[in-house]
């Protein structure tokens, strides 16, 4: 699961995956924007079918975050 979640967010922020881990915080480290953001969402629902509440999308700071908000909503 992770690295599909870190495929996925190196495509939309044309980074190397081999420099995004778990403990990768989203706008510090990743330096994506609110609209990178909401793009890699929508990837990343269709991926998973899963779906990402206003109030969970803030939750999530981190590449550890939204791998493990994805393996509790897909179970």
């Amino acid at each position: 699961m992770l690295e599909k979640v870190k495929k996925h967010i190196a495509e939309l922020l044309g980074t190397k995956e081999n420099l995004i881990t778990p403990e990768s915080k989203l706008v510090e480290d990743l330096k994506a924007d609110s609209l990178d953001i909401v793009q890699m969402l929508i990837v990343l629902e269709d991926e998973f079918k899963v779906e990402f509440s206003d109030d969970e999308i803030a939750s999530l700071k981190t590449v550890g975050d939204i791998v493990s908000f994805i393996e509790k909503k897909s179970k």
